[in-house]
């Protein structure tokens, strides 16, 4: 099956087709992302992005206009004009959000970037996930290279990159505390969600799936597709992490953070040949707990 037969049933992309076909300035479209990887997982829900590449990308940025031709827009992000990182190439891109669902990620190049792209050695990141031609009126993809869909795949970390991770995500647990404690809760979720757990423990996770997969599969944006690839244990227990409001539960939250993280570590050093800082682990889960009654009585509560 030619690449252009795969999509052909696909009646977003018929369209985005149909009607790059019909406009003079655009000269080459590019699918990319999860629904250009044959290895990745699509869903109805699936977003579709997308590469234009025009004659001069500054009108599409100043009319929108063009944005209705595929439906009622209900919200968009737009990125300023910036710079490529591999060309120094003016580019933009946009997100679009459709009311009836659709949601598209355009990005605008100029044809010198992609001219640019096919000299080099290497696709860029964006290509790379993956990328099928859908419309070209000049040939200038002949010499891309074909993606090798391994750029998100990650190395095993070292001992020091390992280390870094264990030792930035005990150091916040105080922080977390001591904004329980003073029942703010805004800065202590923010501690807990994002740095200890999305930043943190979402790379122990990661590592830990890769260790089943043989380090040869893509990590997904945010911690997507983890709970299909971990153990069901393991997510039951990531699950019993998150709690709502309430101050006590998430002091619980934090104490099976901590414990769900030295297990995974645990499992990953083993796999890595490393050792686990065990001592850390304990040292700092005991003066949690007697933070918390000493921080409350001296707060006086």
């Amino acid at each position: 099956m030619s690449e252009l037969n795969r999509f052909q049933s696909d009646q977003v992309i018929v369209k985005l087709q149909n009607w790059a076909k019909e406009r003079a300035s655009i000269r080459t479209m590019l699918l990319t992302s999860t629904r250009a990887n044959p290895h990745a997982i699509v869903d109805p829900l699936s977003d579709y992005d997308i590469v234009l590449v025009v004659e001069d990308i500054r009108p599409y940025y100043q009319d929108r206009n063009w944005l209705d031709e595929f439906g009622e827009v209900l919200v968009t992000y737009w990125d300023p004009i910036y710079q490529s990182p591999e060309t120094g190439i003016e580019i933009f891109g946009n997100v679009v959000q459709y009311s009836y669902g659709l949601k598209i990620d355009f990005t605008l190049w100029p044809i010198s970037q992609v001219q640019k792209i096919a000299e080099g050695k290497r696709l860029p990141a964006d290509l790379d996930v993956g990328y099928a031609v859908l419309l070209d009126k000049d040939g200038v993809t002949d010499r891309l290279a074909p993606p090798t869909y391994t750029v998100y795949i990650p190395a095993p970390p070292t001992k020091a990159i390992f280390d870094k991770v264990v030792e930035d995500f005990y150091s916040d647990a105080p922080y977390v505390a001591k904004c329980l404690l003073r029942e703010e809760l805004i800065p202590a979720k923010w501690c807990l969600e994002y740095d200890m757990k999305h930043l943190f423990l979402r790379q122990m996770l990661e590592w830990r799936m890769e260790l089943d997969y043989a380090w040869s599969m893509p990590v997904g944006a945010l911690g997507k597709g983890l709970k299909k690839r971990l153990s069901t244990v393991t997510w039951t227990a990531l699950e019993a992490t998150y709690a709502g409001a309430g101050l006590d539960e998430n002091w619980e939250a934090l104490f099976k953070t901590l414990n769900l993280f030295r297990d995974v570590g645990e499992q990953v050093a083993a796999g890595l040949g490393f050792e686990f800082p065990n001592e850390l682990d304990r040292r700092v889960t005991i003066f949690l707990r007697e933070y918390r009654t000493k921080g409350a009585a001296l707060l006086g509560r």
